[in-house]
């Protein structure tokens, strides 16, 4: 029995990390009766999600939406009293920036890998579209307890619809590469599909005859008047108007495990604590459990990081004229140095309808690995940004503001193997009792996948294990949900 459920629900929780996944849990932990402290090293909560502003817009200068199709977001967006704010997405049509020119974004795909050949004519060569024929004629490919998204992909369907569709796609979630990505980690349902098809296409079609047969109504995606960066704040003052204590600028220095508890090294002083739930980067948790749990730390620091920045960039909309749609996103085989542009304005009618004369757009730039472009100034990243912009859409208005956020290793990656060592570091985790691990790091990088991590480490705490298994087993699909998208 965990010293949180000896004393009924109601012991003294320490919170480790102010992100989405920290606020979640302490918002959960609260509606549990227990007493709340989280410590926040940076002076905000949020995390990856962070409102802003240009140009008297407001915006998001993090994450921007959040998939609809898990309930965690959503659910938890409305019990902070934001169901008012929740908008979908204005338009969901997007393009992709290939072979010269911006292209409808295909439909009938799994996170770009088609059902049928056909499902990608336009975005791929004649070539590329024999290439996927030729997947039924193949033998089956064993994918055993895991394979890279574009080894597998590859093998099937050829590397055109990887490096043309899959690539971008997933680059948009993690920032990673695909042909180091985990399938079975970022594409859960796939990896399952495939384990049971010889045809790659065969399996997508079961996929897509099992979701029209679920007859899913409702957005994909979500977004929150003022920004999803909103969500966060509104957790912050529920957890803080129920109790729970916020300590911004205060890093965990270390963790101790006591006769009675837990304590939490706080500079030259230790917070006593029943239970702790650790909501931090891969590295900081490696270093909390250092002492306590060598083997899980050894694990920990093992994740590898991707770096991204995010240029937003606003118009006066009169000297604006942009191709239809939410933006466009552009395959690294193509050699451009954005990977994505949204049309904020156009993708959220809160920003058209605070503004009508300005217009506001946004791109993303760095990738797993890419770190030369992230060391160039501010005006450079702008500059590049503009060059690709006027490349892709013939826009060559000079912005009239511009602001760059940096994501410095902003992106756990989920290479091959992710969900066995995820595995092995709650088994470890496991071995302390009253103490939890959640966040980016584990189960999926999107904001449903972060709550859900946190609600499953709430429940390890009072000695419920089921959320913690089922998300091991079967990590939430992030989609576009990331901070990178």
């Amino acid at each position: 029995m965990s010293a949180v459920e000896a004393r009924g629900g109601a012991g003294h929780v320490v919170v480790i990390g102010g992100g989405i996944a920290g606020l979640a849990a302490a918002h959960r932990l609260l509606d549990r009766g227990a007493r709340v402290t989280v410590l926040e090293a940076s002076d905000r909560v949020g995390g990856k999600l962070l409102p802003g502003d240009i140009a008297g817009v407001r915006v998001d200068l993090g994450a921007e939406s959040m998939l609809a199709r898990r309930a965690e977001a959503v659910a938890l967006a409305r019990e902070v009293g934001l169901t008012d704010r929740l908008q979908p997405p204005a338009t969901a049509t997007a393009s992709i920036w290939t072979r010269g020119a911006l292209r409808p974004m295909p439909k009938g795909h799994v996170m770009g890998v088609p059902g049928t050949a056909s499902a990608l004519s336009g975005v791929l060569s004649d070539e590329g579209l024999a290439r996927i024929e030729r997947d039924a004629e193949l033998p089956r490919t064993e994918i055993g307890d895991d394979v890279a998204v574009g080894e597998y992909v590859a093998a099937r369907l050829g590397r055109e619809v990887v490096d043309r569709l899959v690539e971008p796609l997933l680059g948009g979630v993690y920032a990673g590469d695909a042909y180091r990505i985990s399938l079975r980690s970022a594409v859960p349902q796939l990896f399952e599909a495939a384990k049971a098809h010889d045809s790659l296409t065969e399996a997508v079609r079961e996929i897509q005859a099992k979701a029209a047969a679920a007859q899913q109504t409702g957005p994909v995606f979500m977004g929150i008047e003022g920004g999803v960066g909103q969500l966060p704040l509104a957790v912050a003052e529920s957890v803080r108007s129920r109790g729970g204590e916020i300590r911004l600028e205060t890093a965990a220095d270390g963790l101790r495990r006591t006769s009675e508890g837990w304590e939490v090294v706080v500079g030259d002083r230790a917070e006593r604590a029943d239970a702790v739930v650790i909501a931090a980067p891969a590295a900081v948790a490696a270093r909390l459990l250092a002492a306590e749990s060598p083997e899980a730390a050894a694990e920990l620091r093992t994740v590898e990081y991707a770096s991204m920045a995010l240029v937003t960039l606003a118009y006066r909309r009169a000297d604006v004229t942009l191709p239809e749609g939410s933006g466009f996103l552009v395959p690294p085989v193509d050699g451009r140095t954005i990977k994505a542009s949204t049309f904020a304005s156009r993708k959220w009618g809160w920003i058209a309808e605070e503004d009508p004369d300005v217009l506001v757009l946004r791109t993303s730039v760095g990738r797993y690995g890419e770190t030369e472009i992230l060391r160039r100034e501010d005006a450079d990243l702008v500059s590049v940004s503009r060059h690709d912009l006027r490349e892709a859409t013939g826009l060559d208005a000079a912005p009239i503001e511009t602001r760059v956020t940096r994501w410095t290793d902003g992106l756990p990656q989920y290479p091959v193997g992710h969900h066995a060592r995820v595995a092995r570091i709650r088994a470890h985790v496991a071995k302390l009792p009253a103490l939890a691990v959640c966040g980016a790091v584990y189960d999926g990088v999107g904001i449903p996948a972060c709550i859900a991590s946190a609600y499953a480490a709430v429940d390890q705490l009072g000695g419920d294990l089921r959320g913690v298994e089922e998300l091991t087993a079967n990590p939430v699909q992030s989609l576009h949900g990331g901070a990178g998208e």
